[in-house]
């Protein structure tokens, strides 16, 4: 395991933990999300955050008055404060994805990520969600993208399972069932 991955994972069940006490566990995930953004969308501020020669206490200014701006609850402001001042800034989407994990888990719902060869519509999505719902027994939520590579069909990834029904992958199943039956019967 990283050791930035187990530093993630921790400080994500503290702040599940805190957030968990004052029942705002997808409210803070949400806020997470909308301050990941303005740093995806604001670069010198990312850089200004990542560099190891800015002060922790300014890193911790900005971060709290960037908080403060979207709104964000004491909360989540603290949380990323007290990030940026210990210099995990950097580890920031791991975080969010550790603690969006456990919150999941907490809700009983399940992430999949779905890649596709084409756009899905909002009925394919729903049956999609619905039919890998009733197979994993839990509520799915899907994070779905478009893969060019990918001929047709979608590949669907729930944690370590890996659900392939794209032409490829049924292909490659038809090619495996084939080179065994003429393996078996010489």
């Amino acid at each position: 395991m990283r050791r930035g991955a187990a530093v993630a994972r921790r400080y994500a069940k503290a702040l599940a933990d805190l957030a968990r006490q004052e029942s705002r566990l997808d409210a803070v995930a949400q806020e997470l999300q909308r301050f990941e953004r303005v740093l995806a969308e604001e670069p010198e501020l990312r850089n200004v955050l990542l560099l190891p020669w800015t002060k922790a206490a300014a890193k911790r200014a900005i971060v709290t008055t960037v908080s403060d701006r979207l709104g964000l609850s004491a909360l989540a402001r603290n949380f990323l404060a007290l990030v940026a001042q210990r210099r995990r800034m950097a580890l920031l989407s791991e975080i969010r994805q550790a603690y969006e994990a456990l919150v999941d888990e907490a809700a009983g719902r399940v992430r999949a990520r779905v890649r596709s060869a084409a756009p899905l519509t909002e009925g394919q999505r729903a049956a999609l969600r619905e039919r890998l719902g009733r197979r994993l027994g839990r509520t799915v939520l899907l994070d779905t993208s478009v893969d060019p590579t990918l001929l047709g069909g979608f590949v669907a990834e729930v944690g370590s399972r890996l659900l392939d029904m794209s032409l490829r992958g049924q292909l490659a199943r038809v090619r495996e069932r084939l080179a065994g039956e003429a393996g078996g019967s010489a």
